[in-house]
């Protein structure tokens, strides 16, 4: 039976992880690793980590991708747009990576969320990872946000949280829809979902594109909410609908 000399590479190109199992071997092929980063960024240390530091021309390109998608204009499969689409997605895969792969403390979840979101996250805010995100740059979020295990924000449309809401495990915020027409299926259209104060988002709900979820609502567990939801109510259902007026 042969055995193989095993190697095992980090996302670190100076760190190397080997195997070496003895008697018959052989070295397998080194997978090249893509490389997502422009080599005229500036990197910086993030306490003790190496980060990346955009340049002014990326910062345009990002301001107006953003600009492009808060408009709610079509981004159509397989073009230049559509490229930088899948850009930004391996840049927020990487950062929700380490986000998700050990433990790290609320001040460290704190500084990768804003590493992911592109801009300052409140000291109140807390969360529970494993959490998942295709962009990041589109998350805005209020004081005093709590977000449990498992989430995952499809943000290209736009995703505004509210201070003191709470969001349960396994809560899907989609922001994305296919163009019905199966020739163009691949065409993607944002619509922004609006998360308001002090809402509470049970576990395992989907909130579909367009959505505003008024303040003080509940979503009840497991609901598919398809359309607005009022103030202090509750919805529950697929799709959701309302259940009761909540009483102040």
């Amino acid at each position: 039976m042969d055995f193989y000399h095993i190697q095992v590479f980090d996302h670190t190109p100076d760190t190397r992880y080997n195997l070496v199992r003895k008697r018959k071997c052989r070295q397998l092929p080194e997978i090249p690793r893509i490389e997502y980063m422009k080599p005229e960024k500036i990197k910086y240390e993030r306490k003790g980590k190496i980060g990346i530091m955009k340049t002014e021309t990326e910062d345009k390109e990002l301001r107006e991708y953003l600009e492009h998608l808060n408009r709610g204009e079509k981004v159509e499969g397989g073009s230049p747009l559509h490229e930088k689409m899948c850009q930004y997605g391996m840049e927020a895969v990487r950062i929700t990576t380490e986000l998700n792969s050990s433990y790290h403390t609320p001040e460290e979840i704190r500084e990768l969320m804003s590493e992911l979101t592109g801009k300052p996250v409140d000291e109140t805010f807390r969360m529970h990872p494993p959490f998942y995100s295709d962009f990041g740059k589109n998350i805005t979020l209020g004081k005093d946000v709590f977000i449990n295990f498992c989430c995952c924000f499809q943000d290209q449309g736009g995703i505004t949280i509210g201070d003191g809401a709470l969001i349960g495990h396994n809560v899907v915020l989609a922001t994305l829809n296919h163009d019905l027409n199966p020739e163009n299926r691949a065409a993607m259209v944002p619509k922004p979902i609006v998360i308001g104060k002090n809402v509470w988002i049970g576990a395992s709900a989907t909130v579909l594109p367009g959505v505003t979820i008024g303040d003080g609502a509940v979503v009840a567990a497991g609901a598919v909410v398809i359309s607005d939801v009022p103030p202090n109510t509750v919805v529950g259902g697929v799709p959701a609908q309302i259940i009761k007026t909540i009483e102040l």
